[in-house]
């Protein structure tokens, strides 16, 4: 069953670059376990600073990204560039006309 997730972003003060650095990176890791960013946006003003959309084909493809070793070695650019993070399991509802 696929995994939906709702990733919300805030980056560390003065720290945007950082923030983009890190999700370009970590982000080209989902390929190689079959999942996929549906979508990616920035914020033009307010907050959160950046919203993405990642599908998962399953928990164990999600837990395979989380433990993937090249993401935990970018973790000291995640700590300098993002100062919170939210993750929302969701679904697909019906589009409204």
């Amino acid at each position: 069953m696929p995994v939906l997730l709702c990733v919300l972003l805030w980056a560390a003060p003065g720290e945007h670059e950082a923030l983009v650095e890190y999700e370009d990176r970590v982000l080209r890791l989902l390929a190689a376990h079959r999942a996929r960013v549906l979508t990616r946006v920035r914020a033009v003003e307010g907050q959160p600073d950046e919203v993405q959309l990642l599908e998962f084909p399953s928990e164990d493809a999600l837990a395979a990204f989380l433990d993937d070793p090249a993401r935990v070695e970018l973790a000291g650019l995640r700590e300098r560039g993002i100062t919170r993070a939210e993750v929302l399991r969701v679904e697909f509802v019906e589009k409204l006309a």
